[in-house]
């Protein structure tokens, strides 16, 4: 095979032999080109697609990302709502709880009579002192949460405490005013003792199951221990007669009255008045004849004229 090359130039020819193998190989570059072009073109092709796709799928992965984001948001947003309205609740319960302490340390004071304005619950304790060298770091607080538990506690600690020393002082007022003392009058002065006397009607030695005390018509007659009224009427020897029930084992009578205050049933208080002084029934003028019974039987009242708690 031969090739004429010509020379535009100068006008000379030139001819170039081809082999066999020269030929075959350039009839293999010449039929071979159109299948690379189509080569290299499907793989532009198929690169062009993949890009497409994976543009396609970044954006379906990014919009799960953002869309599970909002999502978490959204959970913070309620969650966050749930704790302020939690706190809410907790600071109401605190506030509650102190306004109970500051009651319950006014009924305190009231119950020890302490001086007015001795403890203000209404106030903030006073603080002071002169300034010294400091120690350490600053103070450093603790978180929030921590600071509210802390503080319920305490309240809850305080709350336990006052309980028991109302708890206290309520029994030890309830013991004073059950506990058999003092005189059942205001004013007088006692007339007769108990036991062995001369008895003022026959003028023979008799029993006097009781004390006497005289002072001035329709003075008061109180009760000397808080109980409840077992007998408010006319009773044979007494006159108008008012027995009071003390409980454990006590009871006492106010006899010879002008007139009885109580009713049965009716629940008295220590120095109540519970009638007036008189001279009905075996009587020789205005007094009081006053009894006391432990465990149902006679004692001498003296004894417990001044008696005193301990």
């Amino acid at each position: 095979m031969k090739i004429i090359l010509v020379s535009k130039r100068h006008g000379h020819a030139r001819s170039i032999t081809l082999g066999g193998w020269t030929r075959a190989l350039l009839s293999v570059c010449i039929l071979g080109l159109p299948a690379v072009a189509g080569v290299l073109g499907y793989h532009l092709l198929v690169a062009q697609n993949n890009s497409d796709l994976f543009t396609a799928e970044s954006r379906r992965a990014w919009d799960t990302a953002l869309a599970e984001q909002q999502s978490q948001v959204q959970e913070s947003r309620q969650r966050a709502r749930a704790d302020v309205a939690a706190l809410t609740l907790k600071v109401a319960e605190l506030q509650a709880r102190l306004v109970r302490l500051d009651a319950l340390g006014e009924r305190l004071t009231n119950i020890a009579k302490l001086d007015s304005g001795e403890f203000d619950f209404s106030q903030l304790p006073a603080l002071g002192g002169p300034e010294e060298a400091e120690f350490g770091d600053a103070y450093s607080p603790p978180s929030f949460i921590d600071a509210i538990d802390e503080l319920s506690r305490q309240i809850a600690n305080r709350e336990q405490q006052l309980e028991t020393l109302d708890a206290l002082l309520v029994n030890r007022r309830l013991k004073e005013d059950i506990f058999v003392a003092g005189r059942p009058i205001e004013k007088g002065w006692m007339s007769s003792r108990y036991g062995r006397r001369t008895d003022p009607f026959t003028g023979k030695i008799a029993w006097h199951g009781g004390v006497d005390f005289a002072g001035k018509e329709g003075a008061n007659v109180v009760a000397v221990a808080a109980g409840v009224v077992t007998w408010s009427a006319d009773r044979h020897g007494y006159g108008h007669l008012v027995e009071v029930n003390h409980g454990s084992g006590f009871s006492t009578r106010y006899a010879h009255n002008k007139e009885n205050k109580v009713k049965v049933g009716d629940v008295v208080k220590k120095g109540q008045v519970i009638a007036l002084m008189g001279s009905t029934g075996r009587s020789t003028g205005p007094h009081v004849h006053f009894e006391v019974y432990k465990n149902g039987r006679s004692v001498d009242p003296a004894s417990y004229i001044h008696r005193t708690l301990r």
